[in-house]
């Protein structure tokens, strides 16, 4: 049986995730501190060890549970990798196994695994997500070289209004938030408490950056989150005001990113997941990046179809319609309660 993770196992936890090649930031264990922090859920962070006592995989699973959404368990929820980080496959089936015995004690009706490749683990998988990864020059004047002159057309737009770019910490907090929380109302989607920003910065103070694009009286209108791990830098949300869209301010940011990452040292930059050929794909795809399949897998107690909970599933439209029409300060206050049960 794999044992459950406990502070004492941190520092080994940690080593074994950096130095395994398929790893993502999220397996880190600084996360289960976040969500529960920021959440409230029960965690499950398995952790396998050999004959020698040293760590050979780890599976961090996160449950969550409510009356909208359904009582399931994920790993990792609110990002786009997770799962199972194992030596080998007895290790993988090991942890495997111990999740779906969790799963059962908790009566989950399923368990999703968050992978960035095919582990052929015999578990029905979803593979209608990629990841958008573009491969980073030494510098930021190659990687602006080697842009369209359309794109940098594009770029230009936002400077000629005289809006400017700022990378920071939690003293962009605040205007990250406002940006973040117009346009996850806007999308009709319930947002994040500014208590679960705050806690990522918290805890990875040296690898979380917030980027900003600002009017020329310094108004936020375009607002991103960083995230680092080994040499990549990734993006994991993004947002703009509606209102100053015909500026392109995103095209500001995202170049703003860009080139803080290539200063940073950074060799690879995640612009997130994306659905094959609908706008935000195409979007991240003008800047050079590349899709790479996402895998995730879904035990499911009673067979059956692979849950949908996403804004594509029919049955969430009128409540996001509804959302969209809310004010913000009622989003603000409600989202959180709600988000926090959708993975």
């Amino acid at each position: 049986m794999a044992p459950l993770y406990n502070d004492e196992d941190r520092l080994r936890w940690d080593d074994f995730v950096m130095k395994h090649a398929e790893s993502s930031c999220y397996h880190l264990s600084c996360w289960k501190d976040v969500i529960e922090n920021s959440f409230g859920h029960n965690t499950y962070y398995l952790m396998s060890e050999d004959k020698k006592g040293a760590v050979n995989g780890v599976l961090p699973l996160v449950h969550l549970k409510s009356a909208m959404f359904g009582n399931f368990m994920v790993s990792v929820p609110y990002f786009n990798y997770g799962g199972i980080v194992a030596g080998d496959n007895d290790v993988r089936e090991q942890l495997l196994k111990e999740a779906i015995s969790i799963a059962k004690r908790e009566n989950a009706d399923h368990i999703e695994l968050r992978h960035k490749e095919d582990l052929n683990i015999g578990l029905p998988v979803k593979q209608n997500k990629v990841c958008m990864l573009l491969n980073l020059p030494a510098t930021s004047d190659d990687l602006w070289k080697s842009f369209s002159s359309k794109l940098r057309s594009q770029i230009r737009r936002p400077e000629k209004e005289r809006m400017y770019f700022k990378v920071g910490k939690e003293e962009q907090l605040d205007d990250f938030y406002k940006v973040f929380s117009i346009n996850m109302r806007d999308l009709g989607t319930p947002v994040y408490s500014k208590k679960f920003f705050a806690n990522i910065l918290s805890k990875f103070p040296g690898k979380t950056w917030i980027s900003t694009v600002y009017t020329r009286v310094g108004i936020p209108v375009a607002s991103g989150f960083l995230v680092g791990y080994k040499d990549m830098l990734e993006i994991p949300w993004a947002s703009s005001l509606n209102e100053f869209n015909r500026f392109s301010p995103n095209m500001l940011l995202y170049w703003g990113v860009l080139k803080f990452a290539c200063e940073q040292g950074y060799r690879i930059f995640d612009f997130g997941r994306s659905t094959p050929d609908e706008g935000t794909y195409k979007f991240k795809e003008q800047w050079g990046s590349r899709p790479v399949k996402l895998y995730w897998h879904y035990w499911l107690k009673d067979g059956g179809a692979i849950p949908e909970i996403n804004p594509k599933n029919p049955k969430y439209h009128l409540a996001i319609n509804v959302w969209k029409n809310l004010p913000v300060s009622i989003t603000r206050l409600i989202g959180p309660l709600i988000v926090r049960n959708i993975p």
